[in-house]
């Protein structure tokens, strides 16, 4: 009898902790540039993430963390790793990150080089998987909205997606394609071949209907099995 009350007496002790460890939410961080940065903002894609969570009865499921920085190439996101993504000690972590990489070639000279940014990447992936993390690869999306491939750094853009999609398959990752998303939604609503105003406001940072249509890829990627 006495043993049974015990055992009753660490049941009634243990199921509370159980089911506070069973309500919390998935931590999910996203590691970026100034999409993700403004991603925050009032119509950003992450806070659209939140109420599309909401409207489905998921919203308590996933917490979501914007760690985007105007300008950050991935040797930025590798600096800043420690402080900024691994100290919050995240579930999942999308790591969106390559616009300015390759604009920054032509707009300040610098950018960076396809074999480091590989490298920086692949570093970045190594050391979350070693934290127990999941990791989403983004690819990059667009420096202009032109259909017609006349856009300056379409080729640039193009190869390192490609390169982020053989990470994703080398190391067996989730892949949000963006640039591949964003291209056929293009195509399909950019009838008139401007390089902005469908999705971006300057070629490169979104509407509010580019921000709409992020949230919902991200989602996609976030959700998937």
């Amino acid at each position: 009898m006495q043993t049974l009350l015990k055992l009753l007496r660490i049941s009634f002790m243990t199921l509370p902790l159980l089911a506070m460890q069973q309500a919390k939410p998935t931590r999910v961080i996203f590691f970026g540039d100034s999409i993700t940065q403004a991603g925050v903002g009032t119509k950003g894609y992450i806070s659209q993430m939140k109420e599309i969570l909401q409207s489905r009865g998921m919203g308590d499921q996933y917490e979501l963390i914007g760690a985007g920085i105007g300008g950050n190439k991935i040797y930025d996101l590798y600096l800043r790793m420690e402080e900024d993504v691994l100290a919050k000690n995240p579930d999942v972590v999308f790591v969106y990150v390559g616009i300015n990489d390759v604009w920054h070639k032509r707009t300040h000279g610098t950018g960076t080089d396809p074999d480091k940014y590989v490298k920086f990447y692949e570093a970045i992936i190594k050391k979350l998987q070693a934290n127990n993390i999941k990791v989403i690869l983004c690819t990059p999306s667009v420096i202009g909205e032109k259909t017609d491939y006349s856009n300056e750094q379409d080729g640039d853009l193009n190869y390192y997606a490609s390169m982020i999609r053989d990470l994703s398959r080398k190391h067996n990752l989730t892949l949000v394609d963006l640039r591949k998303d964003f291209q056929e939604h293009l195509a399909a609503n950019n009838a008139d071949n401007k390089d902005r105003g469908v999705l971006t406001t300057d070629r490169v940072h979104l509407t509010e209907a580019g921000n709409k249509f992020l949230a919902e890829k991200m989602l996609d990627g976030l959700l998937k099995k």
